[in-house]
């Protein structure tokens, strides 16, 4: 009996060393990396995701964008006045109605106040009203040149858009890339710490080797959650931007490595020429300062002022009254005429005209500046542009070779004849230039978008 109870014993110690044997292998063995990808299982029964187009996020941004639509806002209120300044120049005509008692001296006495025609004036009449003026001219001809300004203004902040939509849209497709050549590479660690632990089982390589897969593995696996994240805030700041209400469910369409032509300098610097925004407005700033002075020299100049009234001023209000008997109308019409020649204002006039002259000075160097800086602005961002071009194919390239490298590097450490620190050292160099392509290719549409602003044409796959 008691030699059962020791057989008893002795297998259920035998159990549960199996159990700690098989504890201690498990926990040697590094379990698969779990949910790389961002899970689509809560998503099933969400809306479909709504795709873009760069054009559908342009045209979205344009409608959305709090500071383009204020830029649009400002030249509708310039439009706006100059509509007003031109209503300025011609006729108004007006309609008043007003009764007038004055104190008589009793009856048959004229009035006490000469003022008045009698003690009970009633006036019922239409005004035709026209200022005849320089001045006015002037005005109209700068609110005109500043409504102009303002239109060029609004398509300096349509092309600033552009380029912000450029950025982010884009930083969001290369956020995608890069989030699937993270999740690639922490495979790929994975599997590398897997391949030293095998290789250390069979006594072919050193723990140390083993370690070492380890800590390429776990900064792999944090390289992946940090492109996670990236992707995550260029998707909220291409939302923001977009979307008039908050919604970060759409998809981009991925055509950030789709081949776009760059235009030859010389077709840059015609249209840039032709249609550049920034110099429109700068001359149309210069001409709303040239208007203002000749409307502050019109100060010196007079004015005449005509009216034409057509109505009723009588003791009655009727159209028809009865004198001696017979009846009269009341209906009748006058005009009148009236010169203002100015003499004298202490010096206002002229001061005006000085004010005028130093926004005009202003406004002529700061034209000057911005035909300068249009010169230099060519040839920087076709310089720009043309760079990330011609190195974007050579980053293309070095993501190739530095894939292959990978391959190659891995191959030879099974086989005995590479180090653990060549294989890591690969694939470091694998995810730094696969990163780069994508920033290249980034950097390339958004020198792209810049041009835009200078000549206006959009350049799209």
């Amino acid at each position: 009996m008691k030699s059962c109870c020791i057989l008893v014993l002795s297998w259920t110690s035998v159990a549960a060393l199996l159990l700690c044997c098989a504890g201690i292998a498990a926990a040697q063995e590094t379990p698969a990396p779990a949910n790389l990808a961002p899970t689509r299982d809560a998503q099933q029964g969400a809306p479909a995701a709504l795709r873009l187009t760069l054009e559908d996020a342009l045209a979205r941004a344009r409608k959305n964008s709090a500071q383009f639509q204020a830029a649009l806002t400002d030249a509708g209120l310039a439009r706006g006045d100059k509509s007003l300044a031109r209503d300025a120049l011609l006729p108004n005509v007006n309609y008043n109605t007003q009764y007038l008692y004055t104190q008589g001296n009793g009856p048959g006495n004229p009035v006490r106040y000469i003022a008045n025609n009698a003690v009970h004036e009633y006036i019922s009449q239409g005004n035709v009203h026209q200022i005849l003026d320089l001045t006015s001219i002037s005005n109209f001809r700068r609110v005109s040149a500043v409504a102009a300004g303002a239109r060029a203004k609004a398509e300096i902040a349509s092309r600033g858009l552009v380029v912000t939509v450029f950025q982010r849209y884009y930083a969001v497709a290369a956020a995608q890339q890069k989030l699937q050549a993270a999740e690639k590479t922490a495979n790929e660690g994975d599997r590398f710490f897997k391949l030293t632990q095998d290789l250390e089982h069979g006594g072919e390589v050193a723990h140390s080797d083993v370690i070492k897969a380890e800590l390429q593995m776990q900064e792999r696996r944090r390289q992946f959650l940090e492109a996670q994240l990236g992707l995550l805030n260029a998707r909220l700041d291409l939302a923001v931007l977009i979307f008039p209400d908050f919604n970060d469910n759409y998809e981009v369409a991925d055509d950030l490595h789709s081949p776009v032509p760059l235009p030859t300098l010389g077709e840059v610097q015609q249209q840039a020429a032709r249609d550049n925004p920034d110099v429109r407005a700068a001359l149309e700033a210069v001409r709303a300062a040239s208007f203002d002075v000749t409307g502050s020299r019109a100060g010196y100049l007079p004015s005449l002022a005509l009216d034409y009234w057509y109505g009723i001023d009588a003791i009655r209000f009727a159209t028809n009254t009865d004198f001696d008997g017979r009846k009269l109308s009341n209906l009748g019409s006058s005009a009148s005429a009236t010169l203002v020649i100015p003499i004298w204002n202490w010096g206002a006039t002229q001061t005006r005209i000085k004010q005028a002259e130093l926004r005009r000075s202003q406004a002529q160097r700061e034209l000057s500046f911005a035909q300068r800086r249009i010169l230099a602005e060519i040839k920087a961002l076709y310089s720009e542009a043309e760079t990330a071009l011609n190195e974007l194919s050579g980053l293309n390239r070095s993501a190739e070779l530095a894939a292959e490298s990978l391959r190659l590097i891995t191959l030879r450490y099974k086989d005995g004849e590479a180090t653990v620190l060549e294989v890591v050292d690969a694939q470091t160099t694998n995810a730094l230039a696969s990163n780069a392509y994508q920033d290249g290719a980034v950097r390339y549409r958004v020198a792209l978008a810049n041009l835009q602003t200078l000549t206006g044409v959009l350049t799209t796959p």
